[in-house]
């Protein structure tokens, strides 16, 4: 069993405000996973005070771009000698699939090398030619840190998303209070011990696992510059209302409900080895899964049954298992609100192709659900408009391109999304007419030197390489 009793504030392990410990219960048999404190508001009020002076006395805003990359670097080799260790913890706290967590590690080093690139490459500082060749000014364009940081990450991909935060926050030079979830309290504590032997100054970075009223806390804090924010919507629209108020620096990564384009030249075969990875990746609980496959009228009964087929193979139950495609839900209340939605698929009149809201026969301990399959799937329906962050696909049929194009349009959400087709131009084509951030063809995996984040209600800014880099920067000109 793991045991944190104490926070790490500002670079140090210290006692917390309240003793008592978290229990981190297994989400695939409910046994003791291990123990954990958790931060309260005094404690968020001691990690953003030492970040204030470390930001406004300390030495790490004023380090050479060199030295912070370096430290980063450092950082990033310690996590890649200890990633078979995080990914066992995430798997046994969060119930994500053992497959996807060991998968995860490499993609967390190309994410790192794609901010340390950007920082090697970005121009810090900068003469500006002017345009007019008689000016007698010259302008001095200077990248600076924001401030104090608060980034504040949901439970389903605790590294992927603390990195992608904390990565680019330090190396433009901010000091960073990571919130992070209850539920990753064991995996963020071996992230903690990570930042504490990379080599950052005292102060310089806090991680706390806590509730959300102590997030809330957080974030409205007068002290804190720039909120990074990863979660729900309904959440992003609250963080955004306390930015607003504030006039604090603010982006948000959010929900998505996003759509997989099937043309009619598309090879079935290639789309269904690649369908569990863009639809059902981590137990359904990931914010990119392309749940809304949209296939011709005239191949709809074949998709169907190829979606159909691909689901009821793949194994469900404990996520250690190596064989295991789909674990358990994070918590009970989740596992209850996906099966909800699948009962109020059936309500609406969708056909129930696959699953349903039954729990798995022989995994009735634990938190799981049954993937589960609909079809003949109006857009309106609740399940195809909502994000039901679960393993729950829609197959909607569209009559033409144009069709298709609006469907997948016809969202709040604009995050991610799929085309399929054996003609790679022709998918490009339609790629570039779907109101979303990221659209993979024929399941590309996301790349981490362009930007990632959402169009609409998915959010606002973006993660990853320069543009995630920029995120954390202020502009400033200085005449001469």
């Amino acid at each position: 069993m793991i045991t944190y009793d104490r926070l790490f504030i500002g670079g140090t392990w210290t006692e917390p405000s309240a003793p008592e410990l978290r229990d981190i219960l297994s989400p695939h048999d409910e046994s003791l996973v291990g123990r954990a404190a958790q931060a309260r508001p005094d404690d968020v009020d001691r990690a953003v005070a030492v970040a204030r002076a470390a930001f406004d006395e300390g030495t790490w805003p004023n380090t050479p771009p060199s030295e912070r990359i370096a430290v980063l670097r450092r950082l990033n080799a310690l996590r890649e000698a200890r990633a078979e260790q995080i990914a066992a913890v995430i798997t046994a706290e969060n119930g994500s699939a053992g497959w996807f967590t060991r998968a995860g590690q490499p993609s967390l080093t190309r994410q790192a090398h794609a901010y340390l690139k950007a920082a090697e490459e970005l121009a810090w500082e900068e003469t500006l030619t002017p345009t007019d060749p008689a000016a007698t000014v010259r302008s001095v364009v200077r990248r600076e840190p924001i401030g104090v940081v608060a980034a504040v990450i949901p439970w389903n991909s605790p590294f992927s998303a603390s990195l992608a935060k904390i990565i680019p926050a330090l190396l433009a030079g901010n000091t960073v209070i990571l919130k992070v979830s209850p539920e990753n309290s064991l995996s963020m504590g071996l992230l903690a011990d990570l930042l504490a032997e990379c080599g950052l100054p005292a102060g310089t970075i806090s991680v706390l696992p806590a509730d959300r009223e102590t997030s809330e806390h957080l974030v409205s804090h007068p002290d804190v510059d720039k909120i990074a924010f990863t979660g729900s919507t309904g959440a992003g629209r609250r963080i955004a209302s306390i930015a607003g108020q504030q006039l604090k620096r603010v982006s948000l990564e959010l929900g998505g409900k996003s759509a997989a384009i099937v043309l009619p030249d598309a090879d079935l075969a290639k789309f269904t080895a690649g369908l569990a990875f863009s639809c059902l990746l981590n137990n359904g609980e990931a914010c990119i899964a392309q749940t809304r496959i949209l296939a011709p009228r005239s191949r709809y009964e074949e998709v169907v049954d190829a979606v159909k087929q691909v689901v009821e193979t793949l194994k469900v139950g404990d996520p250690q298992d190596p064989d295991t495609f789909i674990g358990p839900m994070i918590r009970r209340d989740q596992q209850q609100r996906v099966r909800d939605y699948i009962a109020t698929g059936i309500e609406e009149g969708a056909r129930l192709v696959t699953g349903g809201p039954q729990v798995p026969a022989g995994l009735e301990r634990g938190y799981y659900v049954s993937p589960t399959v609909f079809a003949d799937v109006d857009n309106a329906m609740r399940i195809a408009q909502e994000e039901i962050f679960g393993p729950v696909l829609v197959v909607i049929a569209y009559e033409d391109e144009d069709d298709a194009v609006r469907i997948a349009n016809d969202s709040e959400y604009g995050l991610s999304g799929g085309v399929w087709s054996a003609d790679e131009r022709h998918a490009l084509a339609v790629a570039r007419r779907i109101r979303t951030g990221t659209v993979t063809i024929n399941v590309a995996p996301v790349g981490f030197d362009g930007p990632f984040g959402g169009f609409k209600a998915s959010g606002i800014g973006r993660e990853y390489g320069f543009a995630g880099l920029n995120t954390y920067l202020e502009y400033k000109t200085v005449t001469l």
